[in-house]
């Protein structure tokens, strides 16, 4: 029999979970793109640039970007990588690893990249078989982080590096009750406004406060063999880049 996990602040059997967020994700795929402007007022794109500038990517490479929704990371990862580099956008969400390759490829940008639908917790690819791996925003989703943490330190050449971008700990204490405010009563109205689904978005709020920390989650990075770990806090901690290497 298997265990329980977190689903926000739910407890559900870890096979239901996989079902549930790929619910979420079917629900708000056609506005996702304009609620993560609207939520973070436009601050994502930062953050996602600073962490594709920390993963280093150099010209000829193979990256692969886990839970690669709509494509943001893919793109400037792709730009780094070159056209004798290759991106392989994975995302477990069969509506939204649509949207992102047609808004992709609407844009021009096909060549060099490669889409698979696939479960983090179980790669479809080779072992050392990228120079890079990132998730942006998607971790905190898996049922077992740690095997997917697990598998992506699998699939990295020697020398590799592993990105993961993610929802933090908020380090400022005297600002939590406000983002408490923020999280819990404004995200949601604004999902049901905008997407036409407020409970997505009450899930948002709540799996970021289950997930691990800044310093667990490097704890865990290590545990599932990486080495040289270290994160740095965005907008005090609201989001953290985490980033270890493959000896």
């Amino acid at each position: 029999m298997g265990g329980t996990t977190h689903f926000g602040f739910q407890r559900v059997p870890e096979e239901e979970k996989p079902r549930r967020v790929a619910a979420v994700f079917a629900s708000v795929a056609d506005r996702y793109d304009l609620m993560n402007d609207l939520m973070s007022l436009g601050l994502h794109r930062l953050w996602k640039r600073f962490a594709v500038a920390l993963a280093q990517v150099r010209p000829g490479e193979r990256v692969l970007d886990l839970a690669a929704g709509t494509g943001d990371l893919a793109r400037l990862l792709a730009r780094d990588a070159g056209p004798s580099g290759q991106v392989v956008l994975a995302d477990f969400s069969g509506p939204m690893l649509a949207r992102g390759r047609d808004r992709l490829l609407d844009e021009g940008l096909g060549r060099g990249l490669a889409w698979v639908q696939a479960d983090a917790e179980r790669l479809p690819f080779a072992d050392e078989s990228f120079d890079c791996v990132t998730i942006g925003f998607g971790l905190r989703n898996v049922t077992r982080k740690e095997r997917a943490l697990a598998e992506m330190h699998r699939v990295l050449r020697p020398g590799g590096r592993a990105l993961v971008l993610e929802f933090s700990r908020l380090r400022l204490a005297p600002l939590r009750p406000l983002y408490d405010l923020y999280s819990f009563a404004v995200l949601p109205r604004l999902g049901r406004l905008v997407a036409g689904d407020e409970a997505s978005y009450r899930y948002l709020a709540e799996s970021i406060r289950v997930h691990p920390d800044q310093h667990a989650l490097e704890a865990m990075m290590r545990e599932a063999g990486f080495e040289g770990c270290e994160h740095y806090n965005l907008c005090g901690g609201i989001v953290a880049v985490h980033r270890g290497w493959r000896a």
